[in-house]
Parts: structure tokens; sequence; C-alpha cells
């Protein structure tokens, strides 16, 4: 699919200094009006919005500057993942610094589930605690907010979850002193989608004020609002694109002795660091603690001062990652067989693997949904019940399916692409019915059907390095703000060879009709490419033009994202 948004390229170029090309892919990324895209490719953290605007801030803050000032004692109580953790350690690093009685509590993904549950509420009550601060949770904590105020605790939330509603459309918010969360219905905050690490960040900023905290102290922050909107996988529009872009610029000379250790752990060269690093490098390692052991070691990392114990902690996290691939791969191999051998006709896959480590459950649903383009809901055996979480297409709203088949669930909550569940194991194969039914009735086999979508069909000639370094102004790329894709067909393909230790690159010199070459790089099977490829000499490509530097020489190449071969 060729994106064909409308507007007057020529002079969104001209009033920025920027080509058509550059232009045309800004408003594909939904941006529209000359202020929109003056913010987005130079909006500052003066563009940032009033966390007053946040429903209940103005009571939040009442609640907490009391409670430090009189010396409660208080105690967060975050979540096991990466926005979780990045909001746990944004509000304990706050409050401390404002002279708070603070503790905090990360719930055990395989012992306590998600969220917080009665035992922490009672835990907290035993322990003194005067006030309960959630972060990254709390939304759906109906009974655990009746529990507290029943033990006399007063209790404030901080989410960015679903909410749920009743039958008269209101939202179902639990019983707490305050619920600070974008997306409570009368919220006038002006972009809701953050994560729950942004919401955070947005406390601390209030907070900071009114304690008289110099602004400098917040925005060495705010690699960490970062850290959470990229390893939450939220889209990187608006605000968040602005946070981003400034929190990864800021972690090239982090003070965070932690985050240090394990950009050197992982080999990353901090001065380089990109959305796709935190995604895929250092989000998977704070996630892992989490998954396989405790997030605690992960926020231990981060509150780190000590050398040894970072380097140490460090250490862990990034063997953790690399013991939790090897699992992934075992249970992805699986699944995808019981998909194809017993599935394969279901357009929602609800896939029981009794033997997968439950942390694992989301990934493995992702990997489904990238194979087959299909909703996916791993289920794996826990404790007391069935645990699952599942992974959505953009066609298909996964929190509003599952409240469809509330009845059947004991418990559930998340995102329209994402959410987790728990269950009777007696009632799975009802789920997958009613599942399968429901989407039966709302989609149709169109929507199963993976769109690319190209942002410009450029040929080759229009490639240059001042174009190739104009686009760099668009990163951070991410969900909601892709890197830029362009397409061309019916190329010559004048040579083809695979290179690389493990025969994973292919080094092609295409040619188009006029006549022009480029080179080309495809990164996979090199072998299974070459097979594939037979005797054919054409091919269509999707692709990112770069420049390539080899021994002081600078030249143009296109890097192959998806490619299908041709008959002449």
């Amino acid at each position: 699919m060729v994106h064909a948004k409308k507007a007057d390229f020529k002079a969104i170029g001209a009033a920025f200094g920027i080509s058509p090309i550059t232009a045309r892919i800004i408003r594909n990324r939904d941006v529209v009006g000359m202020d929109a895209v003056y913010q987005y490719l130079n909006g500052t953290t003066e563009d940032l919005y009033e966390p007053m605007l946040l429903p209940d801030m103005g009571r939040a803050l009442e609640i907490l500057q009391s409670k430090i000032e009189t010396g409660k004692k208080i105690r967060i109580v975050g979540d096991y993942d990466i926005d979780g953790i990045c909001s746990t350690y944004l509000l304990y690093q706050a409050l401390r610094r404002v002279g708070a009685n603070v503790d905090y509590e990360i719930p055990d993904r395989v012992k306590d589930g998600y969220g917080i549950n009665e035992s922490i509420i009672r835990a907290a009550a035993a322990d003194g605690i005067d006030t309960i601060l959630t972060c990254d949770n709390g939304i759906a904590a109906i009974d655990q907010a009746n529990l507290a105020c029943d033990l006399g605790m007063t209790m404030v939330v901080t989410d960015h979850h679903e909410i749920r509603q009743d039958e008269a459309g209101k939202d179902l918010l639990p019983r707490a002193a305050a619920v600070v969360n974008p997306k409570r219905r009368e919220s006038p905050y002006p972009f809701p989608e953050i994560c729950g690490g942004m919401v955070a960040y947005k406390v601390v900023q209030a907070l900071y004020r009114i304690f008289g905290v110099p602004k400098a102290e917040w925005l060495d922050l705010m690699e960490f609002a970062a850290l959470a909107t990229v390893g939450d996988v939220m889209k990187l529009q608006d605000e968040n694109r602005i946070v981003v872009k400034e929190g990864l610029r800021r972690m090239g000379q982090t003070k965070n002795l932690g985050l240090r250790k394990l950009f050197e752990k992982n080999n990353l060269d901090p001065s380089h660091l990109t959305a796709y690093h935190i995604g895929f490098v250092i989000g998977p390692c704070l996630n892992a603690s989490g998954r396989l052991e405790t997030a605690k070691q992960a926020l231990a990392l981060l509150l780190s001062e000590d050398e040894e114990e970072a380097d140490r902690l460090a250490g862990k996290l990034k063997e953790l990652n690399d013991t939790r691939k090897t699992m992934t791969a075992k249970s992805v191999e699986e699944a995808c067989a019981l998909a194809e051998g017993q599935y394969g006709e279901d357009w929602v896959f609800v896939i029981y693997l009794p033997d997968c480590h439950e942390s694992l459950a989301g990934i493995v649903a992702g990997r489904l949904r990238e194979r087959y383009h299909k909703p996916a809901i791993v289920l794996t055996k826990g404790e007391e019940s069935i645990k699952g979480s599942g992974r959505s297409i953009e066609t298909y709203h996964m929190f509003e399916s599952l409240t469809e088949v509330s009845d059947l669930l004991l418990k559930f909550g998340g995102h329209p692409m994402a959410a987790g569940l728990s269950l009777e194991e007696g009632k799975i194969d009802e789920l997958r019915q009613k599942l399968n039914e429901n989407a039966k009735k709302k989609l149709t086999e169109d929507d199963f059907i993976e769109k690319l979508w190209i942002d410009v069909a450029m040929p080759f000639e229009y490639i240059s390095e001042p174009l190739i370094q104009e686009l760099s102004l668009l990163e951070p790329f991410g969900q909601g703000n892709e890197k830029p894709q362009f397409a061309q067909k019916h190329l010559k393909i004048y040579r083809a060879r695979v290179a690389g230790k493990n025969r994973n690159v292919v080094m092609l010199t295409l040619i188009t009709e006029s006549g022009f070459s480029m080179e080309a790089r495809w990164f996979g099977d090199g072998d299974g490419f070459i097979e594939e490829k037979g005797n054919c000499q054409f091919i269509d490509i999707i692709y990112y033009p770069e420049i390539n530097e080899y021994n002081g020489r600078r030249t143009l190449q296109v890097i192959l994202r998806q490619y299908r071969f041709v008959d002449p």
C-alpha cells in the first residue's frame, strides 16, 4: 500500500528547508498543518504539556505534599516490566529528593501476577504504611483499593492503562484518594497516549515545582521517561517524540552508573543510541529480570551507586536475557506447530502452552502475531489459574474483545494491541470458541492481510547524500513514527552473492530500466535468498537508502526491507 495523504509538499518543504519527499513522509505520519510540522521537526522540552492537565493531579499533589511534610510512610507499588521499573525509579528518586519517608514494592510476576494485589495491601498495612502510590498499575484495582481504604490507608493511583466502563458508559475507577490517568473520559490532557513512566514523570515535574527543586534535576530524569516510552511501545508522536529524542541525547552522557554498565555489557556506544537499541537490547535486559527472577534486580541496577555492584547486576541482566532468548525460541516453535496443526482456520489464536514460562507468553504471542498476522493469545499454567498474554493487529481491539467475554475470565486488562488475562483451565476451549465467533461478526478476511505501507515509490535516481542526511531529521524511529519505506519495481539483478561469517548478508547490484545502478544489501538467510532467486533476473523491492562508509570511501546503497522476485 502506498500512502496517499494529501498536502502541499512543495510549500511545506520550502517553509522548513526540506525536500518535498521528506515533507510527504512527515504528512504520512499524520502530522497535519504547519504548526504541527514545526513541532515535529523542532519540538523541545518547552513544548511538553502541563502536568496539571492530568485528571486528579492537583489532588494527588496535595496528598503527597501533606504526607511528605508530616513524615508519613509512603510505599510506591510499581510493575515488573520496563515501564513499571522506570516509573518506580522516577517516583522513588523524586520522593527521596524532596525528603519523603518512602520505600517501594514491585510485584513478583509469578507469585503476585500483574498489578497490586491484596497480599501487597495487607503487607503494607502490617509495615505501618500510611499511603500507597501506584505507578503503571492500579486503574483496575477496585477490590484492592477498597481493602486499602478499609485498613485505613490512603491510596493514590497513577496509571495509563485502559479504563473499564459500567453499563452507563461511566469510568469504573478504584476508590482511591486520587486517580491520575490520561485515559479518563473527562481528562483534558491533550495527548493521552503516554506510558506509566510518563505519567510518573509528570508527577515528578509538578512535585519538584512545589518543593523548589531546580528544573535541571527534572530534566536529568528525562532519559527514564524515554526508556519507559520506547520499552512500552508507545507511539513516538507528539510529546512522546520530544521526550524520546531528548532522552536518547541525554543517555549518551548519562550520569546513571547502572545504565552505563548495561550499555557496556551489550557493546553499545552511548553516543550513538537509537530507539532500536532501547527497544531490542536495553529494554529486554531490564525486562528479563522481572520475567525470570525479580524486577527488583533491574531497579537495583538503576539505583546503584557502587561500581562493582552495578557491574555485577548489569552482567546478571545480560545473562538472564540470553537465557530468555533460548527459552523463547523453544516456546515459539511449539506455538507455531499448534497454530498450523490444530488452529490454522482460527481468526484469533488461543494457544495453550502449559510448560511455557508464564513470563514469556506475551513475547510468544507477539511472534505468532508477526508470523501469521492474526491476533494471538498464549496461555500458560500458573500456580492457581491459567494465565495468558495477548498481542493484536491494528484491526482487532484486544481489550474490547476480552471485555465481551469477561464472564469467562478471572481477571484481565490492557490496551487495544495487548492484554493480560487469567481464567480457569476448563474454560480455555470456550474462550477460543467465543473469541473466534465474535471476531467473525466484526472482521473480514481482508483484515488479516498484512499491509506493507510505502511512503514514496522513489526511483534510485532521486537518492542522494543530502536526502539521506535529511531523513535523519525524522528520527527517532519507532511505533507511530516508523522508519520511511521506499519502493521500486522491476530492477534487474546484475550481481548477487552471499557474504558474512554466518552467510547472512546478500550483496547485490541492481539496475533500473534507465540503466542506473545501485548497490543493495539484504540481511537474512543468504543461501535461502539465492535459492529462492533461482534463475530469476528481476526483483521488486521495498528499501531504505543509506551511506556506506568503508576504508574512507562513502558510497550510496539501499537496504532491502522486503522483496519479490518477478518475471522479465
